[in-house]
């Protein structure tokens, strides 16, 4: 069996990729995760794909956005998720962000 050695990063370690999409792709973001996991890269995925009900739910919704931004400024690579294209107004804030730091953005929809 040969070994194909896993995607790296300048660090010479395992590449880290933050997943960034619209929540209503639930099943594309686990089969995306599973696919870089198996590739030996380390995936930072959304951290829920629907809201707990509370009372205020802008705030937390301003709380999540702001941990996912964390979690692009952890990434060496940012993956979105966009079955037939689709970007959403939070996905384009994440792509321009990501874009402003300089990592690399990459899309299923041109796979």
């Amino acid at each position: 069996m040969e070994h194909q050695q896993a995607p790296q990063s300048a660090k010479g370690e395992a590449k880290v990729i933050t997943l960034c999409g619209s929540t209503r792709f639930e099943a594309e973001f686990e089969e995306v995760n599973q696919r870089l996991t198996l590739d030996g890269c380390v995936v930072i995925s959304l951290g829920m794909f629907s809201l707990p009900d509370t009372a205020d739910t802008s705030a937390l919704k301003e709380r999540l956005g702001e941990v996912h931004f964390q979690k692009i400024r952890m990434a060496d690579e940012v993956y979105i998720v966009d079955p037939g294209g689709y970007l959403g107004e939070s996905t384009r804030k994440e792509i321009a962000y990501a874009e402003s730091l300089g990592k690399p953005v990459r899309y299923l929809s041109c796979e």
